[in-house]
């Protein structure tokens, strides 16, 4: 474990785990940076993990529907406007999560040499001014929300209690990535919410695969701090499954792989989907393949990979308009 160290007080330090010459530390104004920093707009996986989910549940459901809640024909491709807030919040409230879950983590963070550089350890924003950045986020997250009906509004606010939980988890369970699982894909439920006003059993399955994926790709993200984490007395799956994550991450991608199926089939989607789901199992499965959880490199990029997961997933379901249901 890396020592703790006086904050450097840098208002322009680079964060230790950002992609090299990112565009926040390439071009974004100076004194915006720190900020940038602290909602990971230099690391915009997270965005990525958490907006997917919302865009296969909305593109499931204009399938299973063909139209929107007010009865306007859709054909097989989500509402623009619909991807377009579902994109946004995910920004913001992906931003708004993490520096809620630096605040609370701050003393933690300046122990870890990943996460020493973050923007509240290093000195770059205060404890107090990073708490009402968060709120501004969240506030921004609210004006996106509201632009849906009223049922997936009620569905996003009951998310705020899991979000609000998730930073304390790995101090008392082995098992925080459950947590962050619901937290992350909460949108596989508000998606389909957005289009149909209410929920059916394919988005719950779908929901319930995604959890399962999370976990396996946060496992591998975990890795990373292991040892860190050892020390400090904090818990995740990595720790808990040491060895043996390979079979588990076997078990947790098979159940993904089949709640993906499950939902196509409930949602009614045609062969299209099948064809193209298979490339996304095989994905998930060639993770586990090439995973080395001794090589931290190795595993940020694999959980980076994730996003290109996501993309398939969603052209699958569009991809669901070719040829007849399988049920």
């Amino acid at each position: 474990m890396t020592q703790n160290a006086e904050p450097s007080r840098n208002a322009d330090q680079a964060v230790a785990d950002a992609m090299p010459a990112n565009w926040v530390d390439r071009w974004a104004p100076r004194a915006a940076r720190p900020y940038l920093r602290l909602m990971r707009a230099d690391r915009p996986i997270g965005s990525w993990l958490l907006m997917w989910p919302c865009w296969w549940s909305a593109a499931l459901a204009t399938q299973a529907t063909g139209q929107l809640q007010d009865g306007r024909p859709l054909g097989t491709f989500p509402d623009p406007w619909f991807l377009f807030l579902f994109a946004l919040g995910a920004i913001v409230m992906r931003g708004a999560g993490c520096t809620y879950n630096d605040f609370v983590d701050r003393d933690i963070d300046g122990s870890v040499a990943r996460t020493r550089s973050r923007p509240i350890p290093s000195g770059a924003v205060s404890p107090k001014a990073a708490f009402m950045f968060a709120v501004l986020l969240s506030l921004i997250g609210f004006l996106v929300l509201i632009q849906f009906n009223a049922f997936t509004i009620g569905l996003g606010i009951a998310s705020l209690g899991i979000i609000a939980v998730y930073p304390f988890m790995k101090r008392i369970t082995y098992w925080p990535q459950i947590v962050l699982g619901l937290a992350m894909n909460w949108g596989a439920l508000m998606g389909w919410a957005a289009v149909t006003g209410s929920l059916a059993l394919a988005p719950l399955v779908l929901f319930a695969g995604a959890i399962a994926w999370t976990i396996g790709y946060d496992t591998i993200y975990a890795h990373q701090d292991r040892e860190d984490d050892a020390l400090l007395g904090l818990k995740s799956t990595a720790l808990k499954f040491g060895a043996r994550t390979k079979p588990w991450l076997w078990l947790f991608y098979s159940i993904t792989a089949l709640s993906f199926i499950g939902a196509g089939l409930l949602a009614g989607l045609g062969a299209g989907f099948y064809l193209v789901i298979g490339f996304a199992i095989w994905h998930l499965f060639r993770q586990i393949t090439r995973l080395d959880i001794n090589n931290g490199a190795r595993c940020l990029a694999l959980f980076r990979s994730n996003r290109d997961l996501g993309i398939i997933v969603f052209v699958a379901i569009i991809a669901g308009s070719l040829g007849p249901p399988l049920l």
